[in-house]
């Protein structure tokens, strides 16, 4: 008990943040051990605890990642920008291309040796977010105009969202989302905001267009039905369904950790629709817990960025956690049927690898940001208190 009251002293950045992390991370590998039983029957010989281990790694590394990430200065994450974009870009281009078709779709680069695979935009959507940043903060004087908006930061975001789209539309459409948020908070003159969403639609419907011609180059079958069953015109109902009786069978305190039924029947319930697995396991009351979790990591970044001196740090924070926040409230309310079926994960909860650990260096990235905040706060501090010494030594 001393060595983790002694460890979290030691962290600096938002002690808050650090204690979502740890929570979420924790209970991720309860949530997986328990809902796996279906995956690890078909995949684990019926061990769950292959996958309670494989997660707890991916946890474990995750936390490696958060922490190097934190102990950067997060001006680094500025220069590093351009070269990770130039890197996602052709990888999008390659796993479209190349990659492994897994359930109708290539999201993937197979990594060799390991056995693990790579999912690129993951990694995509960070090397934007820094880039967008970047953009938005070193053209504060001249952003509002069209040389200033539209080549660095506006095509970037068509483009890469773009290529996400190719094989994962509902990524894609949170990307867009989250960069149209950080342009607002980024003064970006509203013209240039609403010329970045046309050329959005414009895009995404010649994508459309192209995958009706020709269907197996892109998903719009699977986007259509998804639509349509959402509207109760579709016939797919069965994960909502499924979805609908987990959460009634929970109430509000649950069915107990271990104890859900529904499973064993609910399709990726250790994923898409860990929630309602969550929600039928710890009730109500345990769903909201979670909700209340994501929302105070929003909180806690609105906070970093009121205080936050230098307009990249504002802006890298915030729209790494919008986009965690956005995605999160995406796969809940898939669970609860507000929205169409998604395929989105519940960040840092729903079983993964690479998502894990790409949440877990936003999160790092983010309390980079926050660590350089409570620095210059505590140096402002002591420069007040010596400006009052020296003012009582006149007197």
């Amino acid at each position: 008990m001393n060595s983790v009251t002694s460890l979290y002293n030691t962290l600096q950045g938002d002690k808050y943040i650090w204690l979502i992390l740890g929570f979420l991370g924790i209970f991720s590998v309860l949530a997986v051990y328990s809902s796996g039983g279906a995956i690890a029957y078909k995949y684990a010989g019926g061990n769950p605890e292959a996958y309670l281990f494989k997660q707890g790694f991916f946890i474990l590394m995750g936390m490696v990642v958060a922490v190097a990430c934190y102990k950067l200065h997060y001006l680094h994450y500025s220069r590093l920008a351009p070269i990770l974009l130039a890197i996602a870009i052709p990888l999008l281009m390659y796993t479209w291309l190349f990659g492994p078709e897994i359930n109708h779709s290539r999201r993937w680069i197979s990594i060799p040796w390991i056995n693990q695979n790579f999912q690129t935009s993951d990694f995509a959507k960070i090397a934007l977010i820094m880039f967008v940043s970047r953009s938005l903060a070193i053209r504060q004087d001249f952003i509002k105009d069209f040389r200033g908006a539209f080549l660095p930061i506006i095509a970037p975001v068509v483009i890469v969202c773009g290529l996400i789209m190719l094989a994962d539309l509902s990524t894609a459409v949170l990307l867009f989302t989250t960069c149209l948020l950080m342009m607002f908070i980024g003064r970006v003159s509203l013209k240039y905001v609403g010329l970045m969403i046309l050329c959005g639609i414009i895009v995404g419907g010649i994508i459309v267009i192209v995958g009706m011609v020709f269907p197996e180059m892109f998903r719009v079958d699977t986007w259509i039905s998804r639509v349509q069953t959402f509207l109760g015109s579709g016939n797919e109902t069965f994960q909502i369904e499924q979805s609908k009786i987990a959460i009634a069978n929970g109430g509000w305190f649950g069915l107990g950790p271990g104890n859900s039924l529904q499973k064993n029947f609910l399709p990726y319930a250790y994923a898409d629709f860990i929630y309602a697995i969550i929600c039928e396991e710890y009730g109500v009351v345990g769903g909201l817990v979670i909700l209340a979790a994501y929302l105070g990591l929003l909180f806690r970044c609105i906070k970093i960025v009121t205080q936050c001196p230098k307009a990249f740090g504002a802006i890298l924070a915030m729209g790494l956690c919008l986009n965690i926040v956005i995605q999160a409230f995406a796969n809940i309310a898939v669970s609860v049927q507000l929205v169409p079926v998604t395929g989105l994960t519940l960040p840092l909860i729903s079983m993964g690898g690479t998502s894990v650990l790409f949440t877990c260096m936003s999160i790092g990235v983010i309390l980079s940001v926050s660590r350089y905040v409570e620095q210059a706060h505590k140096q402002k501090l002591a420069l007040e208190k010596l400006e009052q010494q020296a003012d009582a030594g006149n007197n």
